[in-house]
């Protein structure tokens, strides 16, 4: 049964990420299109604790789509997480008027959430929450895909496909670092990708000698003269990688860290078709009074799951797609 839902809030919170823009302007022309007034809240969770707001329409988001970042900045904050902070922000929630709020960001932000709307109930406001997942680290449990993962995949390719022209050049072993804090999909999948020479993710336990090193001397006598290895932050120090590697082999790498640059850039096809279903899919879950929701994604379909369950959802590492990277990295053809 659809409710009466007069004005949303839209807020992102948490690490940018590409596709972030898209999810905000979805949500906001598919409020609009239903005659809802929409609010955007800068800053995150912090928006609503210092009355940092802006009225949003069709206008506001008028070519938004393709820019990387989010146009609402995002921010953490600590003294939302205390009750204190969010009873200021539930002040802010009554004197906007929202009836509900869209939080595009990850784990964090649907507690920040999810506490908000608890705190709202104990003091008898009517408050609904809808979360968007967006993560370039696509550590979220409840959903299989996370807003700004493609993107930041293609740009670590980009980078390491760079990176290795010249590695073949000077015939040299690279170390490559990219990001994922602690879960290991973005470096497993750029390592697929590029066809890295060894690649350490956090949710395997490492042994360097096997991993790292015997992968590195079978290449070599196959007769590859250039080597790639990709390492997840949360796997280690690309660094003591690269020191590891002179020192047992006799190599002297060249150690990479993406950083940051793999938050930035326009978002791919599929971050803005994903990021723009999420947006239009949360604002019509709220109307039907579906609230303390996360939208994700299983199996390519979008689905609706209760904020808590879904806060307690676990996702299994993709060991068949690291298997395949063995396979195909033990065959030594060249890359």
């Amino acid at each position: 049964m659809e409710q009466k839902v007069r004005r949303i809030g839209v807020l992102t919170s948490g690490g940018d990420a590409p596709g972030m823009n898209a999810a905000v302007r979805a949500v906001v022309r598919a409020a609009v299109g239903r005659s809802i007034e929409c609010i955007g809240i800068r800053r995150g969770w912090n928006g609503l604790i210092t009355n940092d707001f802006v009225r949003m329409g069709n206008i506001t988001v008028s070519h938004i789509i393709n820019k990387g970042g989010t146009v609402l900045y995002t921010a953490r904050s600590d003294e939302f997480m205390q009750v204190s902070g969010q009873d200021k922000a539930l002040a802010t929630c009554k004197l906007l008027g929202l009836d509900a709020i869209v939080a595009i960001g990850g784990d964090g932000t649907f507690r920040g959430a999810l506490d908000l709307s608890r705190r709202a109930a104990e003091k008898g406001y009517a408050l609904q929450v809808a979360g968007i997942p967006a993560t370039i680290d696509n550590d979220i449990g409840c959903s299989h895909y996370t807003i700004g993962f493609d993107t930041a995949c293609n740009t670590a390719i980009e980078c390491i496909d760079k990176l290795r022209d010249t590695m073949q050049s000077h015939e040299r072993c690279s170390v490559v670092e990219v990001m994922g804090r602690h879960a290991g999909y973005l470096a497993l999948n750029v390592g697929l990708s590029i066809g890295a020479t060894a690649v350490l993710v956090p949710e395997r336990e490492l042994d360097f000698d096997q991993d790292v090193v015997e992968n590195i001397r079978r290449a070599r006598l196959a007769g590859t003269t250039h080597f790639m290895v990709v390492v997840a932050e949360g796997a280690g120090s690309a660094l003591e990688i690269g020191q590891r590697i002179h020192d047992e082999i006799g190599l002297d790498p060249r150690v990479t860290v993406l950083g940051h640059i793999q938050r930035g850039g326009a978002p791919t096809m599929q971050d803005r078709v994903t990021a723009s279903r999420m947006g239009y899919t949360a604002v019509q879950a709220i109307i039907e009074g579906k609230g303390n929701c996360v939208v994700a994604t299983k199996e390519g379909r979008l689905v609706i799951i209760e904020m808590e369950e879904a806060l307690q959802m676990k996702k299994d590492f993709d060991m068949n797609g690291y298997a395949i990277l063995e396979a195909l990295t033990n065959n030594h053809s060249a890359r």
